[in-house]
């Protein structure tokens, strides 16, 4: 694959503190790639590092074949961004700011087109503090794209979101990915890197813990599959010798049976040799909290470790 960022060994300190520290990673084009991690973790430093907002203490960084830090003005022609704390002017209207970023850009942009594009046409002279959040996050990402971006950079772009507007969110930014950007998004949300992301790096205390799928890396953990389903009068407790299986409890006629590996393949095809097919079969499968949580030994919501 063609790979579009390229970090390695990257640190950057502020005196004695280290906010981020020898992180390495590497994002192919058209992918939407999570980092993942605590408030303070070095998240945002280094995603302003990538777009060349602020200088690395050592390392190499190379986004689209630039460094940030010396072809600022070229990286940022080819790059769009909504950062964590991204506003407007209240009284800004939404027609008024996609007019004011066109002329950043180098090629002419079709307003008409950007506002029926990203759903605003309505709201066009709607002020942006007359904004609902979501709303709000759809002009910000109609602004990152803009000239079509050939990198997104999308930091906790659905911070202080209802889970309604959240998940509208997350279509928008699948579309920015195909319609040909890659996309770099920060969040702190474990269900968001989940629903999104196609390989995630997860940053806790400056320094990258793991980067891989969201599946891999629940596999990788070794973490406990669960298959739930309803016993019908079957006795499951042969099942405890199919290979993987851990455990089998019942209640109240509903089995659940935890073990490691493929163990959700071996139960069905255990099930299915003994005539059994259950329609209420479900597997659960480890999540990137059970990740998070083995990999630091807290959940991502108690704060970055030191």
């Amino acid at each position: 694959m063609d790979t579009v960022i390229t970090v390695e060994n990257l640190h950057k300190t502020y005196g004695k503190t280290v906010a981020v520290d020898d992180v390495s990673f590497a994002v192919e084009r058209r992918e939407i790639f999570g980092i993942l991690g605590s408030n303070g973790a070095g998240k945002t430093t280094t995603v302003e590092i990538l777009q060349g907002l602020r200088d690395r203490t050592s390392g190499k960084v190379e986004v689209l074949g630039l460094d940030p830090a010396r072809d600022t003005g070229r990286l940022r022609r080819r790059m769009g961004s909504q950062l964590q704390s991204s506003a407007l002017p209240d009284r800004l209207r939404v027609v008024e700011a996609i007019r004011l970023f066109g002329r950043l850009r180098e090629e002419p942009v079709d307003v008409a087109g950007t506002l029926a594009a990203w759903g605003l046409e309505e709201l066009r002279s709607r002020p942006f503090a007359a904004l609902s959040g979501g709303q709000k996050q759809r002009l910000f990402l109609a602004l990152a794209l803009l000239g079509n971006p050939e990198i997104v950079f999308l930091d906790e772009l659905t911070t202080g979101l209802d889970p309604t507007a959240r998940r509208a969110t997350w279509d928008l930014v699948r579309q920015v990915r195909d319609r040909g950007a890659t996309v770099v998004l920060v969040t702190h949300f474990m269900e968001e890197a989940e629903a999104l992301c196609d390989r995630v790096a997860v940053v806790d205390g400056g320094r990258v813990a793991a980067c891989d799928t969201p599946r891999a890396l629940t596999t990788r953990t070794g973490g406990v599959v669960t298959v739930t389903f309803t016993a019908n009068g079957h006795d499951p407790r042969p099942l405890l010798a199919v290979p993987g299986v851990e455990s089998l409890t019942v209640d109240a006629g509903q089995v659940s049976v935890a073990g490691r590996g493929p163990v959700a393949a071996r139960v069905a095809a255990a099930l299915a040799e003994s005539g059994v097919t259950p329609d209420d079969y479900r597997t659960h499968y480890p999540s990137l909290e059970d990740v998070f949580l083995a990999l630091t030994g807290r959940r991502i919501d108690e704060g970055a470790s030191s």
